[in-house]
């Protein structure tokens, strides 16, 4: 039975042993020989079936010293379906680990029964249970001095809490589970301590857009309301500013963040389902300006690292981003604004010579990339440019790597350790512990001082924020590290036996690259510039344009898109769908067919400008597609110059001449002053109806028989008015005078009054010029189309 006993709960004490055996005795041989047939059929050190759970909540303080007092804390669940009686929790010291592999083994089976556990440290630091009942959680609490764990030598010691019991299927007492975790030992100050640097991401998803509203402030307009929730009391990134504001570590802040916060602090708007916005609240942008507050603080006397104008996936740039034209423009310009957000914003001047690829993984091509726009310093990660020249020891993380520029190499396993989901006590605990023994036993390694940097996840939960404050507040508490800032991490003094080789692109892990941008995203990104380009030229402030659609471009391309694809897509289609919109805005008005009587005329074509600004350095063409028929200003087309106010339209003329009878094509476009096509064309007909001599000469002799007609009206009437006189005698005759509508000049006023008189046909415009669409132009606001506020 001792055998038995011992194979199931491998460390018994020695009184339990003895009292196993007593009553293997008494028991008697066929008892002994059912025991020993029972054990041989049973794989050794197997886990028993009716196991407890043992989760591990709380060990403080992390990494204990001589003069400290180590308190556990934890819940037991029995998950068999008997009930376990006689329980007890005990802790239990394992052995010293020598390597950082070892630690692996042990955080990548907490649970094993069958790893080496060590002994209890006695029934004095144990806690007990009379029945476990299944299914129900019981919780622990254990204290014991720091001198009374035994540790005689400094550095990382596997540490474990365990629960023991009897079950009516096995009724002895038994280790039915454990937690196992570390205990890092260093009991006073080391000879040689390692210098941290620890990277503190301030980095978001996309939130804002590229539209923005009415007015001189250009309200933004925000895709979502979810960077106030962020922001927010025990949000994620209240938390990381909170939680950051009472460490030693190197803020790397993403730009965007900064600008999208800052918006919301002066008001914005937020993007509805159906294509309508609404006012962000007021208490949101008491929120922003709240955080921004609190963030100025907490970075003041802090290293700040920026990064370029929202997080650009260099990867993808790279590996797909490089064989469409202007992509790496995009990089430049995102790199040449993020000093100036960060300064505006935090009133502090940041470091921006450093890249950081997607999980600090890399190869000649991203390095290529990464330092196109000026930075020499490159955060990579061990598990990316690994060693190769077998050393047992960890290196200093700075490496030159030619052309002047440095690979910052982030330690994996600590840059990796606040990965998962943190939500639950135990994990966060078991990471934390974790975090700090890998930082000890690379500190043990070797008795020259080196540098470490700890480059975590990009985006870290509310969590996994506050595990990694856990971890790096008891780092920098204990005796074996002091902190450092990343730039004294790149310039401290390279290990010359580090590995400076940049793997290949084939090496480049393929789950990465399958959340790459693909070469469609960056061939959008490139219409949208090219669009953005030929619209700027036109307007008379083009900061309204340029700023927000250049920001948008950068967004288009941000690291945050991994994963979302659909997403980022609609994203990139939506900026470019807005610019679109509003460089229609400026556009000629179509035109119905034009007739022309006679040999000249003058043709009106009409621009529009629906937005708010003015609109110059335009060329209207207008160009005949029959100029053997008709002539635009005597050849085959004219161009004029343009200008419109804003909300206004302009009628621009064009003097015509005709040689054939017909109908002719004319063609109406706006160019750019580069000479670059702007809009769409207007296209219509003009139909020539030209006046021959035959047709003048009846006209002429028309004029004449009418001429005619009234002088021999006019000769008889004033022969009758004579005979008249005569006969009535000179005093009848000067007295009706007066009042006789028969004076001559009267009667000529009369006959120049008479419908249909060649004076009263007669005009100030030539035959052939017909009225224009519009005046040359309008006072009021155009009455077609939009209005946009740009």
């Amino acid at each position: 039975m001792a055998d038995a006993a011992e194979i199931q709960g491998p460390t018994a004490s020695p009184a339990r042993r003895r009292l196993r055996r007593a009553g293997a005795l008494l028991a008697g041989a066929p008892l002994l020989a059912g025991l020993l047939q029972l054990t041989a059929t049973e794989p050794a050190q197997a886990a028993p079936t009716d196991s407890v759970s043992v989760a591990l909540d709380s060990l403080t303080p992390s990494a204990p010293t001589e003069d400290d007092t180590l308190t556990v804390s934890g819940t037991v669940i029995n998950n068999g379906g008997q009930p376990v009686t006689g329980a007890h929790v005990g802790l239990r010291v394992g052995p010293l680990l020598n390597t950082r592999s070892a630690v692996d083994g042990i955080a990548q089976h907490p649970d094993d029964l069958r790893g080496g556990t060590g002994d209890e440290l006695g029934d004095k630091y144990t806690e007990k249970f009379s029945k476990l009942v299944p299914g129900v959680a019981e919780h622990f609490s254990i204290s014991v001095p720091a001198d009374e764990l035994n540790l005689d030598k400094d550095g990382v010691y596997s540490f474990g809490v365990s629960v023991s019991g009897k079950t009516s299927a096995r009724p002895w007492d038994q280790m039915l589970g454990i937690e196992r975790t570390f205990l890092p030992w260093q009991s006073s100050e080391a000879d040689t301590k390692s210098r941290t640097t620890v990277m503190w991401p301030l980095i978001s998803s996309v939130h804002m857009t590229a539209r923005t509203g009415a007015g001189a402030r250009q309200t933004p307009v925000f895709q979502d309301d979810e960077l106030a929730r962020e922001i927010a009391p025990g949000g994620r990134l209240a938390q990381m500013m909170d939680l950051g504001r009472d460490l030693d570590v190197t803020w790397v802040i993403d730009p965007d963040l900064l600008a999208a916060v800052d918006a919301m602090a002066n008001g914005y708007r937020v993007q509805q389902s159906d294509g309508s916005t609404k006012a962000g609240s007021r208490e949101n942008q008491d929120l922003a300006k709240q955080w921004l507050a609190g963030l100025q603080q907490a970075v003041a006397g802090k290293e700040v690292v920026a990064l370029p104008f929202a997080d650009p996936d260099l990867a993808s740039l790279a590996h797909t981003g490089t064989s469409v034209t202007g992509s790496l423009s995009h990089l430049k310009d995102a790199t040449d604004v993020a000093a100036l957000t960060v300064k505006t914003v935090l009133h502090v001047t940041p470091t921006t010579d450093f890249a950081w690829p997607v999980e600090g993984a890399v190869d000649p091509s991203i390095i290529k990339v990464a330092t196109s726009a000026g930075a020499d310093r490159v955060v990579a990660r061990s598990d990316s440019l690994r060693e190769s020249s077998g050393l047992s020891y960890t290196p200093s993380a700075a490496r030159p790597i030619g052309g002047g520029t440095t690979a910052v190499v982030a330690d994996a396993r600590m840059s990796t350790a606040f990965e998962g989901d943190l939500t639950k006590a135990d994990t966060s605990t078991l990471a934390v512990q974790q975090f700090l023994a890998q930082s000890l036993e690379a500190n043990v390694q070797k008795d020259e001082q080196r540098t470490v940097v700890v480059a975590p996840q990009r985006m870290p939960t509310a969590s996994q924020a506050q595990a990694m404050a856990t971890a790096v507040k008891a780092l920098q508490d204990g005796n074996w590290s002091q902190p450092e800032t990343l730039t004294a991490a790149a310039k401290a003094k390279p290990d010359p036996d580090a590995t400076t080789r940049i793997p290949s692109t084939s090496a480049y892990p393929s789950s990465l690259r399958k959340q790459e941008l693909p070469r469609s995203a960056f061939e959008q990104i490139a219409d949208t510039q090219d669009k953005l380009d030929n619209f700027e030229v036109i307007l008379t402030d083009q900061s309204r344009v340029v700023t927000p659609f250049g920001r948008a471009i950068n967004r288009g391309m941000s690291t945050s898109w991994r994963g979302q694809a659909a997403k980022a897509d609609g994203f990139r289609a939506d900026v470019l769908s807005y610019l679109d919109n509003l460089g229609g805005q400026v556009k000629l008005i179509d035109k119905s067919e034009t007739k022309l009587s006679g040999r000249s005329a003058t043709i009106p074509v009409t621009v529009q400008n629906n937005l708010v600004q003015p609109v110059g350095h335009l060329y209207l063409r207008l160009s005949s597609t029959q100029p053997t028929r008709l002539k635009i200003a005597g050849k085959a087309y004219d161009e004029q110059p343009v200008e419109v106010s804003g909300g206004h339209s302009q009628s621009v003329k064009f003097t015509t001449s005709a040689n054939a009878n017909g109908r002719a094509t004319v063609l109406a476009q706006l160019y750019t002053e580069d000479g670059q096509e702007y809009g769409d064309p207007v296209s219509f007909d003009v139909k020539v109806t030209e006046v021959t001599p035959t047709v003048m000469l009846v006209i002429g002799g028309g004029v004449l028989l009418l001429v005619l007609a009234g002088f021999r009206m006019y000769t008889q009437r004033k022969r009758a008015a004579a005979r008249q006189a005569e006969e009535e005698g000179p005093d009848e005759a000067g007295a009706d005078s007066g009042d006789d509508s028969g004076n001559p000049d009267a009667a000529g006023d009369r006959l120049s009054e008479e419908p249909g008189s060649p004076a009263g046909a007669a005009g100030p415009d030539q035959p052939g010029d017909p009225a224009p669409d519009t005046a040359p132009e309008s006072a009021d606001p155009s009455g077609t189309g939009e209005r946009v506020d740009r």
